[in-house]
């Protein structure tokens, strides 16, 4: 006898330990205490810029728009694998506990987006409204209504097999969880209380819609928790490996054929060639630099102090290097590496030389930044220490790893 709890625990288990096996690498990597500092130094700037803030700064539309987005992202995790599109079919009309269940979870493990939005926007809340606005505990209590209602709505359109449909439908509940909040951040309660019963009625009619199709779509649902493992698994692969991470390719041809043309056809210089299309065409590497090298840049730009735009810059060359080493590895269970007539050698010294070229990219992009603001003593401690940093890190540090 099929039992829907019984199978919701057995699942949920498993994911669990899934889960924090990886959670314990990413949570005592020192890369933590990395971006701890990182958060610390904008926690500060924050306060002060709060203490300067401006009269005419949109403060409703910011808390609406940011609480918009976390009521309206309601992702629905299931738990589901693709065996059970075979197995679970027979068992679709006792279904029901288990994913009233998921959608306990789902609600639970998304109130940590909550709080930290929640933390995070409180005190510009207090800086702005402090004596005219209403007391912030009631906007957090519309918020944790409305994320259940989105939920909900998402659930139910997960019944609805047209992606357009489920586009639109989430845009308009964005729309209006938006302004619901904009009016409550404003005080303006009837204008709150009529786009409420607004977006009431579309998540009647996405009621509606479900009872439809009462059919449960269920290559939708392993699809959507395909790729939110997926995600995490890139995430971990940050700061572990993941075996059984599926690697995406994109082919990228000018990219590829602008960084290969300059690399000689020799043997020596076959991995020269095998980490420059890898960097490009792999679904992570390419997308961690970029996104290391654009926060870096824009926290070097913003920040005011000179010795912590420094520190940053330092921060994110160590990342960067940091994370692009796992190249070594990318390739490790493919078996034509070592059939390949070269020497290990030569796969070192051309991953060490290709993480130095990204790294001086890098270095030179942080002290562009600091001639663009006219800070010498930033060019010059930047651009010739940046320069030792990445020589000593990866002919020291890295060199040492690639065995």
């Amino acid at each position: 006898m099929f039992d829907a709890r019984e199978f919701f625990k057995e699942r949920f288990s498993s994911h669990m330990k899934e889960t924090s096996r990886y959670l314990r690498y990413i949570l005592t990597g020192h890369i933590v205490i990395a971006l701890l500092f990182f958060v610390s130094a904008l926690a500060y700037y924050y306060q002060q810029w709060l203490a300067t803030i401006p009269d005419e700064f949109p403060t409703a539309i910011v808390i609406a728009g940011l609480f918009g987005i976390v009521a309206s992202y309601s992702p629905v995790r299931t738990l589901l694998k693709e065996p059970d599109l075979v197995f679970l079919l027979p068992a679709e009309s006792k279904m029901g506990p288990y994913f009233r269940s998921t959608l306990i979870y789902s609600f639970v493990v998304q109130l940590y987006l909550i709080l930290l939005v929640a933390a995070a926007l409180g005190p510009l809340y207090a800086a702005t409204y402090a004596e005219t606005g209403n007391p912030y505990i009631w906007i957090m209590i519309v918020l944790l209504i409305l994320k259940v209602w989105n939920l909900l709505a998402n659930w139910w359109m997960l019944k609805v097999r047209d992606p357009r449909s489920r586009q639109i439908d989430h845009a308009i509940r964005f729309l209006l969880n938006f302004f619901i909040f904009y009016f409550v951040i404003k005080g303006e309660w009837i204008f709150a209380g009529l786009t409420t019963v607004l977006l009431f009625v579309i998540f009647v009619y996405d009621y509606y819609l479900s009872k439809q199709h009462r059919a449960i779509v269920w290559d939708l649902l392993v699809e959507k928790d395909r790729q939110r493992m997926h995600t995490f698994y890139r995430f971990a692969n940050l700061f572990t490996d993941v075996p059984h991470l599926k690697t995406q390719i994109k082919k990228r041809h000018w990219l590829v054929r602008w960084l290969t043309s300059g690399v000689p056809f020799k043997q020596e210089k076959t991995f020269d060639y095998l980490y420059r299309i890898t960097t490009i065409r792999s679904g992570d590497y390419l997308g961690m630099y970029l996104r290391l090298l654009i926060i870096g840049a824009v926290a070097i730009y913003f920040v005011p102090n000179l010795w912590v735009k420094v520190a940053f810059s330092f921060l994110f060359l160590y990342l960067s290097a940091f994370q692009m080493m796992t190249l070594w590895q990318h390739h490790r269970t493919v078996a034509w590496l070592d059939l390949y007539p070269t020497k290990k050698e030569w796969r070192r010294k051309a991953l060490t030389k290709w993480l130095m070229q990204l790294m001086i990219a890098q270095t030179i992009i942080f002290t562009a930044i600091f001639v663009w603001l006219g800070n010498l003593t930033g060019v010059f401690i930047v651009l010739i220490g940046g320069m030792l940093f990445n020589y000593l890190f990866i002919y020291g540090y890295v060199n040492k790893r690639l065995t």
